[in-house]
């Protein structure tokens, strides 16, 4: 029910925002945009960005440890809301903590809302989809459509639905998110990607395959 209510409200109310404010800042309408950045929309929101210089094992603990750091504001640093919101009990949030070496009180200083949240992530994934059309698109157009984003990204928040993100979740998301890029910028091949991530290209394989992802 939640997807089928998350994907009415994206095709009735947020393809429509999408698309005209677009076509406003590039003056021409191009679906393809808009269809592209309401897709990042229907799957878990991350903010996060980790570069793709770093190894698998480098990656996802620079990931999980924003992921944390953010998760911790939001729940205004309460241990068992946010292991309730992430679907992993206390302990395992604590030796996180602790593993990643954060300051729980520094970060109570710092506290961000749920709609927050979602509005920083939503302003990434605008952000990063439009970066992909940089080439076919005039600089100027480009800096009109970035003047938009801000202003977008809270009418979409406003809009979308609330997506839960568990522990695995985002997990599972950064994975597929991070190896894609990773695969991307070697073509897709395989054994170099594997070799610059330092992992083995079975496993590589494995977690293409598990993930879904595109090469």
């Amino acid at each position: 029910m939640h997807s089928k209510n998350l994907e009415e409200t994206i095709k009735e109310k947020i393809l429509p925002v999408v698309g005209s404010t677009l076509e406003k800042a590039l003056g021409v309408s191009i679906p393809k945009i808009g269809t592209d950045i309401t897709d990042k929309l229907t799957t878990p929101l991350l903010e996060m960005y980790i570069p793709i210089d770093r190894t698998f094992t480098q990656a996802k603990k620079e990931f999980l440890q924003q992921f944390l750091r953010r998760e911790l504001r939001a729940h205004s640093g309460n241990i068992s809301s946010l292991a309730r919101f992430t679907g992993v009990n206390r302990r395992t949030i604590h030796r996180a903590i602790r593993a990643f070496e954060l300051d729980a009180q520094e970060i109570r200083k710092h506290i961000i809302t749920l709609d927050q949240e979602k509005e920083t992530a939503i302003d990434h994934s605008i952000r990063t989809t439009l970066d992909t059309y940089r080439d076919i698109l005039a600089p100027q157009k480009m800096e009109d459509a970035y003047r938009e984003i801000p202003t977008l990204s809270r009418s979409l928040a406003q809009l979308l639905p609330h997506q839960p993100l568990t522990w695995k979740d985002a997990e599972r998301e950064f994975e597929r998110s991070f190896l894609e890029r990773a695969l991307k910028s070697h073509h897709g091949n395989v054994a170099q990607t594997a070799h610059q991530l330092k992992i083995r290209p079975e496993t590589l394989h494995r977690k293409i395959k598990k993930r879904g992802i595109e090469r």
